[in-house]
């Protein structure tokens, strides 16, 4: 498995990954679906959009982008998706892992999550392995797929 910058021939899988989290409805804020022009948009206007691929299949990725602007401008954020059927394999790891260094290459200090749903334990886990350091607990702040509410934990890694 190789971890690389996206290409163009990459989107359509890109896409159908990207959605099936949104559609899962218990990881991204996002609430609308990606389509070729919408994802194409989308994943250009990022600081860095990875992939990971492995014998030719698009199984996960992730997007790099400012967290905010000017003078907090520095502090990064990102976002990982891995395909249902690849999870479990420690694809996560490498797209975490590779960003670290993507971000800290860009220039940025600081990579911050905003919002890891509490319940997402295997992200957290993961994220906590690779010394990112949990800000503290947001009661209700993300609404979930079915409509009820559970706890962020931003979390932030120094660059």
């Amino acid at each position: 498995m190789i971890i690389r910058k996206y290409e163009d021939k990459d989107l359509r899988q890109m896409i159908s990954i990207w959605n099936e989290v949104v559609e899962d409805g218990i990881a991204f804020p996002q609430e609308d679906l990606l389509d070729e022009v919408s994802g194409k948009e989308f994943f250009e206007a990022q600081s860095y959009t990875g992939v990971a691929e492995d014998d030719g299949k698009i199984v996960g990725l992730y997007i790099l982008h400012p967290n905010n602007v000017g003078r907090c401008g520095h502090i990064c954020n990102a976002s990982y998706a891995v395909s249902s059927g690849c999870r479990g394999k420690h694809i996560g790891e490498k797209l975490v892992t590779d960003c670290l260094g993507k971000a800290k290459e860009l220039g940025f200090r600081v990579l911050q999550f905003n919002a890891v749903v509490e319940s997402n334990i295997h992200a957290r886990h993961l994220y906590e392995r690779l010394g990112f350091v949990q800000l503290g607990t947001i009661p209700g702040g993300f609404r979930m797929k079915d409509g009820h509410y559970e706890n962020i934990c931003p979390y932030y890694h120094v660059l």
